[in-house]
């Protein structure tokens, strides 16, 4: 696993494009990439071939200088899955925003699939955002409390 550099991002693309099975995902990828929203950002790679990639974006809050990182897209080619790829491009991605000092993540995911790292529709609670009252949004605080009170999360323009 490591970050990516230029010459990845078709790899990129076609990962994105062959997990969801659409393009609409892989432009968020490259949308946010464009527009320096990047909070943190992997490949998994084998064989040297790239298998699996997650993008943790920047957010912006209400009020202002809530440490807020958005999780996704995140994605593994469908020859790939089911051994692990995403498990671990997950955690690793939520390290390196915690690292980065991030003090919560959102995610609009699957609702059997990220419980397993924390995150749930109780810690989302608090968050207004336009995805809020989806089934799929949820939250996981990295620091205790942070998500405690009101807050309003705005997704980088990628999402929109």
């Amino acid at each position: 696993m490591r970050e990516p550099t230029f010459r990845d991002f078709e790899a990129i693309h076609a990962v994105e494009t062959a997990a969801f099975g659409r393009e609409l995902e892989a432009d968020i990828a490259r949308r946010v990439r464009e527009e320096g929203e990047v909070l943190a950002e992997l490949v998994f790679e084998e064989a040297g071939e790239i298998t699996g990639h997650i993008v943790m974006s920047r957010t912006t809050t209400d009020p202002p200088g809530r440490r807020i990182a958005a999780l996704g897209p995140v994605a593994v080619r469908p020859d790939a899955q089911a051994r692990g790829v995403g498990v671990t491009l997950c955690r690793a991605g939520i390290e390196a925003v915690k690292a980065a000092g991030a003090e919560a993540v959102v995610v609009l995911g699957h609702e059997a699939y990220y419980p397993r790292f924390g995150f749930s529709h109780a810690a989302a609670a608090n968050i207004a955002s336009p995805y809020a009252h989806l089934a799929a949004f949820m939250a996981l605080e990295l620091t205790p409390g942070a998500l405690a009170g009101p807050v309003t999360v705005n997704y980088p323009r990628a999402f929109g």
